[in-house]
């Protein structure tokens, strides 16, 4: 127990946790929780920070064709190196892996800053994402070593805010700083945050040394699993965009997926260590947990970028204004995230949030679905408030319940999958609800008569739209609102396959402290 006793670098109390869980007073644990939110916020930011600097970077660097690939580098990189990392910290330690993500993040932020050109600055994005990877990850399994899950409710709030300030402030901090700074400082801006992020996780974070021997990484696992979901998310990016989905190279890459993943499943069956242990996938509880991981995954990604492009088409906000109206979901995310997650730590009940916060995320996205040219910023904010609620309830409680359902051994290959999951899910999200929001669109103009120029692209901005006649506004902003129907009626269909997943969920008892952890706290 002397490990254990030194966890967070605070003072602990023999406690009756089951063993494995170190034992932490409230107030270190507070502390390392600001340094893991930093390094959270770090990850978030980047992307919606970078997303609004990307025409200014195409005006300097040029390369207007390779755009795409600023996004697709990093995303590929994060979602491909998320499970090695998580795998990693499990034999290695998790700590010596955290801090090294962190440095590769801030190397690659600074490469980016420094690019001259747009081969450079993919390149870069790449490294960035690499590093990533490891943050997310990092965060949800120190969290599932220092705080036992009937705790870890009280820090759920915590996260969600840190969530809803990433979405709100992104956009706005980027476009401040690509304004008056210029784009580079877009990414140079980790740096302080990054700095402060890891001397606080030097200094003040504390875990048991793992003993015993070390295997051998498994490669060859890991290198297959890299190669199939490079391919799903180069599938998800590219279908119905760069190529149609019935395309030889979208076929191709399916192949290739398909075909890597069955191989790694085959290599995991036999590897000493393998990058994610299948044994997981028996406990029904981690199972329904991806599923229902994905699936939100799928819906929130889906509905941040539907609902600003409705709000600027159709309701006549501004990008800026757009990004604010989507306050009413992230507040009552936030607010359900931390209710639930108080009473998931004062009662050990859990089972009633991921079904609740399924019907809710249902329920609103079909009222969003019900959107026309008439709905008021009133009446969508209320819908809106309905699938914030939702995901609320679900957003953190997937890890909870899925970081419980394994051994400790296994808690960063568990928070590494649950997290690859709502990654793919995102990536599954964006892809089909876009296909399917363009096809829409397009179909609604070219009825209308919007004119093939206008019909050709299923997003235009404020300065385009306010170009078109008034006819053919008119009529884009009836195809958007039609586009935006049918993008979230399939969001609701699959809300109701997690809903499924959430009522076949078993009550298991959290773990938790006996009455030694109260004395801890009060350290």
């Amino acid at each position: 127990m002397s490990d254990l006793k030194k966890a967070a670098g605070g003072k602990a109390a023999v406690a009756d946790r089951p063993a494995g869980i170190p034992e932490t007073p409230q107030r270190s644990v507070r502390v390392v929780m600001l340094a893991l939110m930093i390094t959270m916020l770090l990850a978030m930011l980047d992307n919606l920070i970078v997303g609004t600097a990307m025409p200014t970077i195409v005006g300097d660097l040029g390369g207007l064709e390779h755009l795409s690939w600023v996004v697709t580098a990093y995303t590929l990189a994060t979602a491909a190196s998320t499970p090695i990392w998580g795998k990693l910290g499990d034999l290695y330690g998790r700590k010596g892996i955290f801090l090294t993500s962190i440095v590769i993040f801030l190397i690659g932020s600074v490469l980016s800053g420094m690019a001259q050109d747009m081969g450079q600055l993919i390149g870069f994005r790449a490294v960035q994402g690499l590093g990533a990877g490891g943050l997310m990850v990092g965060v949800m399994a120190i969290i599932g070593d220092l705080v036992p899950p009937r705790e870890r409710g009280k820090y759920q709030g915590m996260m969600a805010g840190v969530m809803a300030i990433a979405m709100i402030g992104g956009p706005l901090v980027g476009g401040t700083i690509t304004d008056h700074l210029g784009w580079r400082w877009s990414f140079y801006i980790n740096l302080p945050l990054g700095a402060v992020a890891l001397a606080m996780v030097t200094v003040v974070l504390h875990l048991p040394k793992r003993k015993g021997a070390r295997a051998e990484v498994d490669y060859l696992g890991a290198g297959l699993l890299t190669l199939g979901i490079t391919a799903i998310v180069l599938v998800t990016t590219w279908g119905g965009t760069e190529y149609d989905w019935n395309s030889a190279v979208i076929m191709e890459l399916v192949a290739i997926g398909v075909v890597s993943l069955i191989g790694f499943l085959f290599v995991e069956t036999k590897a000493a260590e393998p990058i994610i242990p299948l044994h997981i996938f028996r406990n029904r509880n981690f199972t329904l947990m991806s599923v229902v991981g994905f699936m939100s995954g799928f819906v929130m990604f889906g509905a941040v970028l539907f609902l600003p492009l409705y709000q600027q088409s159709v309701q006549g906000a501004s990008a800026t204004n757009s990004g604010l109206l989507l306050l009413p979901m992230l507040l009552a995310m936030m607010v359900v995230s931390l209710i639930a997650g108080r009473v998931t730590t004062s009662t050990g009940k859990y089972k009633v949030f991921p079904v609740v916060g399924s019907v809710l995320m249902v329920t609103g996205l079909f009222l969003l679905s019900r959107m026309d040219v008439d709905t008021t910023r009133f009446t969508s904010g209320v819908y809106m408030a309905v699938l914030g609620a939702g995901m609320g309830f679900l957003m953190q409680i997937t890890m909870l319940v899925a970081q419980n359902s394994v051994e400790m051994k296994d808690m960063g290959v568990a928070s590494s999958a649950t997290t690859l999951f709502r990654t793919l899910g995102s990536s599954f999200g964006v892809a089909i609800m876009g296909a399917l929001f363009t096809g829409r669109v397009q179909d609604e103009m070219a009825a209308r008569g919007g004119g093939a120029a206008t019909a050709k692209s299923a997003q235009l901005d404020a300065a385009s739209l306010a170009k078109l006649p008034e006819a053919a506004r008119e009529a884009y902003q009836f195809a958007v609102s039609s586009g935006t129907h049918i993008a979230f009626l399939v969001g609701a269909s699959v809300g109701l396959v997690a809903l499924i997943a959430s009522v076949f969920v078993k009550e298991v008892p959290l773990r938790g402290a006996g009455p030694a952890t109260k004395q801890a706290e009060a350290v």
